[in-house]
């Protein structure tokens, strides 16, 4: 598996994007989804990565600069075929090594409350991350689940 920057353009990053919006929005109400499309991920503040097999995109991922301290993990997507596989898991490893590299104190996510989310609250959780509060822009909402990582300290989240 090769893990590196692209272009969130490509057509079949593209279709991976829909789709993640597609159940995103079908999975948490209208003012609860924080997915970022194809423009978000283009963001000059945001570092885009796909994982592949060869010519085949297994998933992606992103770290959007929020501050000069503090990374936040967005887009992590894994093709259906491809779950379970440690695609998400070698993701975020590329995510928190920059995070890591670029002097970050804390990476912080927003995630779903719903149980079609436990995955991804299960693989974060494993990685070191904890529930906070919201960060940055967000506000409460019973349907996000926010986590946090304070890197170089082990990362035992505050």
């Amino acid at each position: 598996m090769r893990i590196a920057v692209e272009d969130p353009t490509t057509p079949e990053v593209v279709e991976l994007l829909a789709e993640h919006l597609a159940d995103m929005h079908a999975a948490s109400p209208p003012g609860s989804v924080h997915a970022l499309g194809v423009d978000g991920l283009r963001d000059p503040a945001v570092t885009f990565w796909t994982a592949r097999l060869g010519p085949r995109l297994l998933g992606c991922a992103a770290l959007r600069e929020l501050s000069a301290t503090e990374g936040e993990v967005k887009a992590m997507r894994t093709c259906a075929l491809a779950r379970r596989r440690g695609v998400a898991a070698a993701l975020l490893s590329a995510v928190e090594d920059e995070a890591a590299r670029r002097g970050y104190e804390r990476l912080s996510l927003e995630t779903g409350s719903q149980d079609f989310f436990a995955p991804a609250r299960h693989l974060y959780a494993s990685r070191g991350f904890s529930e906070c509060g919201p960060f940055g822009t967000y506000v409460a909402d019973p349907h996000s689940v926010f986590m946090t990582k304070v890197l170089g300290t082990g990362g035992t989240g505050a």
